[in-house]
């Protein structure tokens, strides 16, 4: 079953940065966005990011704004999500997942499919 592969996770300082990768495994399949996804300890699993499949749009949540970049790479059928700014509050396990339709809302667990196994981030302050 193809998947979805998340990779670039790591332990960093307030203020520093990574970059997160999401890979798709199996035979390429297409995405109509792809989406960043995250959980903290306690916590329910939250919206992050989205990109649509041409690239051209862009979503993000209000607490990542102005830190976060989520861009493509249409020809490694790779997304990426820049992290700057991070902060200990950044802190949880970072998912990817395939919204295969263009219907649904974006920031929604509902509407994607295809969950990777997450990648951990840890931001220590």
């Amino acid at each position: 079953q193809e998947q979805l592969v998340e990779s670039g996770g790591g332990l960093v300082q307030a203020g520093g940065s990574l970059r997160l990768s999401c890979a798709a495994s199996g035979r390429t399949f297409s995405c109509y966005a792809t989406g960043w996804f995250r959980q903290a300890p306690g916590s329910e699993r939250g919206f992050v990011a989205a990109i649509n499949w041409g690239g051209r749009s862009t979503y993000y949540a209000d607490s990542v704004k102005g830190r976060f970049t989520i861009s493509r790479d249409s020809a490694k059928n790779t997304v990426y999500l820049q992290m700057n700014s991070l902060k200990p509050e950044d802190t949880a396990v970072y998912y990817c997942a395939c919204k295969v339709y263009s219907y649904g809302v974006y920031y929604s667990q509902g509407s994607y499919r295809n969950w990777g196994q997450g990648t951990q981030v840890t931001v220590s302050s």
